[in-house]
């Protein structure tokens, strides 16, 4: 496929590319001399649409020799003559995903389980372990929108052959069902353990889910009731699938088994063998639905053949577990697995690419017994074994089959597609490592980094613009918002002026007109009196019985009674002098201010006791501004402090 790679490389003796390599800012062939130049909101682009209007043009009836145009060469310069997989069938090779696109992460981070292409191939659907649904636009590969799906890890996701429906599994053993815009319309408790795989039937009307109580069910999809529940695993069962056009359903297990059932009666067809441990993945081919392909944590994987119920084909080249494979949409030779330590392995069935050294085996159908004869040993025809750093969990090859997708434990979405014509991609740091592509000079870990910290910027202000969530805020977040613009505003860092000092009342040292600071204006509200506590001409009495107001105490004093006390006083608001009031008396032995007087609620800035102010902090001090907790979040904590959530270490 045509694309747009990522930046601005100028300057370079191959024109656009600038002598550097992809979205990476390795550096290939000569010094340019040019940094990397990233544009802002400019993104590589899969430009699919010019290659299948191109293929469309010159294309011509098989017995025509199918096509009429310019084949490709390795050359740059080709790259208008790039087709599209389904114009070359025959031609698994020139599909083979060598080279990385682009990398997609969340703001929030999470490990993606399940990969998903959107039936029409245009956005890309992921599951995270936090439950969450996240689209990714399928060309420009920026991010669309995320919502909340589930309260726990999603574990399968599977879309409907009428394209109308998805069903989602979680590890709470629940199954949802979805309209294509996203509307959840039904919600079933389908097992009482993880549900880890599921798959619809090729008529919509039924679909079977795997769970870890060792159990298969099918379901009726309109009914949202089972129909069957088929035993017979000695253990988890990891992974199902249903025949795309049979009446054919398969389960691999934790018992090492990988077994065929009939759908209509709930019985265990047959029993395949040849795995040595756990069964991660198992996938029906999609293109004749000839062969079944199997992954296990035995550092291998098999293509059974459906037609004599036994292996034909045993994947090597892993160093670690498989966790999962996919087969290509148009070519049913292609295979594709990943592995749990994160490399990305392409297989070609018809090609074994025996190693030098390794003993050349045959195929059954080519031995002179095929019904004894053992499986044919097949070696990878490409290797990214650098492609995640952590298990690939998931794989899905686009529609068309020019992209493949692969989530990642690492948190990360990476889209994977083929070269370039010309174009050498075996020295990136996918394929050599980091550390081995600094030392060639093809990556700079210095501009990467940079580099990457754009590409986070950048989907943080696609999700700021996109849909972020679609749950309503909660009450108390709604409540803790209020409360704070409140404060500020009483603070006098916020934008409306607080309410005015009712008439008639007024505070000793502060009057009715308020105050003023750096910001304005601004007006502090006394505490309501006790009821019964004016006196005949309005004035407030002393707040400590016997003090004339006219001679208070000494503030420093006050001041130094109450640091012995152990209470800390905060700073005042910046800007802000307040003539010391006098706080009222503190009983002996105890560390705790008296409650505020009856009516009021909160407190004067400057000091921890409700209704006074601040008194004696150094001007420097009160050029800082410090936000003292809510009241609702301190009463909040209380409340869990006394159920003993939280214990407070000394």
């Amino acid at each position: 496929m045509a694309y747009d790679a990522r930046g601005d490389y100028g300057g370079g003796r191959d024109g656009g590319w600038g002598g550097r390599y992809g979205q990476d800012g390795g550096r290939y062939g000569q010094q340019d001399g040019d940094g990397f130049v990233r544009s802002r909101g400019r993104r590589p682009v899969t430009d699919y649409g010019a290659s299948l209007v191109h293929w469309m043009r010159h294309w011509q009836p098989k017995y025509r020799n199918a096509y009429g145009g310019e084949s490709e060469r390795p050359s740059v310069s080709y790259i208008v003559d790039m087709m599209p997989p389904i114009s070359h069938v025959t031609k698994a090779a020139d599909s083979v995903p060598t080279r990385h696109l682009h990398s997609s992460l969340n703001k929030i981070k999470h490990p993606v389980n399940v990969v998903r292409w959107t039936p029409e191939g245009r956005r890309l659907l992921t599951a995270s372990s936090s439950g969450e649904f996240t689209l990714w636009n399928g060309t420009g590969f920026n991010f669309e929108t995320i919502m909340q799906a589930h309260d726990s890890a999603i574990r399968a996701l599977a879309y409907s052959y009428s394209d109308d429906w998805l069903i989602s599994a979680d590890h709470d053993g629940y199954v949802k069902y979805w309209q294509p815009n996203f509307n959840n319309v039904e919600n079933i408790s389908a097992h009482n353990d993880p549900i880890r795989d599921l798959a619809f039937a090729p008529t919509d009307s039924k679909f079977v889910t795997a769970s870890d109580d060792s159990t298969l069910k099918i379901y009726d999809f309109a009914a949202a009731r089972p129909e069957a529940t088929l035993t017979g695993h000695g253990w988890d069962a990891k992974s199902c699938d249903w025949h795309p056009t049979k009446g054919l359903v398969v389960s691999g297990s934790k018992d090492h088994l990988v077994k065929l059932w009939d759908p209509r009666s709930g019985r265990c067809l047959t029993t395949l063998h040849g795995h040595k441990n756990t069964i991660t993945k198992t996938s029906f081919e999609r293109v004749r639905g000839w062969c079944l392909a199997t992954a296990a944590r035995d550092q291998t994987a098999r293509v059974f053949d459906l037609r004599t119920m036994r292996d034909i084909c045993l994947l090597r080249g892993h160093e670690k577990d498989v966790s999962t494979l996919a087969w290509h949409p148009i070519h049913g030779n292609l295979l594709s697995t990943g592995g749990s330590d994160g490399a990305l392995l392409h297989y070609l069935l018809d090609e074994p690419n025996t190693p030098p050294g390794q003993a050349v085996t045959v195929a059954p159908f080519d031995s002179p017994d095929p019904t004894t004869a053992s499986a044919q040993s097949i070696y990878p025809s490409h290797r990214v074994l650098f492609a995640h750093d952590f298990a690939i969990w998931s794989l899905d090859w686009h529609p068309l089959g020019h992209i493949l997708v692969s989530g990642s434990n690492d948190r990360v979405t990476r889209f994977w597609s083929r070269a370039r014509p010309g174009e050498d991609v075996s020295r990136d740091r996918y394929h050599i490592g980091e550390a081995a592509a600094e030392a060639q000079g093809t990556w700079d870990r210095r501009g990467n980094r940079r580099q990457r910290q754009e590409e986070e910027e950048q989907e943080m202000e696609d999700e700021m613009e996109g849909l972020v969530d679609q749950k309503m805020p909660l009450k108390q977040q709604q409540q803790q918002q209020q409360m704070q613009k409140l404060l500020l505003q009483q603070l006098g860092g916020g934008t409306f002026p607080p309410p005015p000092l009712p008439p008639g009342l007024s505070m000793p040292g502060l009057g009715g007109g308020g105050v003023t600071n750096s910001n304005g204006p601004m007006i502090l509200p006394p505490p309501p009196p006790p009821p019964g506590a004016l006196a005949a001409n309005g004035a407030l009495p002393p707040l400590i019985p016997g003090m004339d107001l006219k001679n208070p105490p000494d503030p420093a004093m006050m001041l130094e009674m109450m640091k012995k006390a152990g209470f800390q006083l905060p700073p005042p608001p910046p800007g802000s002098s307040f003539p010391p009031i006098p706080p009222p008396p503190i009983p002996s032995g105890s560390k705790v201010a008296p409650p505020p007087l009856a009516g009021f609620q909160g407190a004067l800035p400057g000091l921890g006791i409700p209704g006074l102010s601040g008194v004696g902090q150094d001007q420097s001090q009160t050029d800082q501004r410090r936000r003292a907790p809510l009241p609702s979040q301190a009463d909040s904590l209380r409340e869990e402090q006394k159920r003993g959530q939280y214990i407070l270490r000394r």
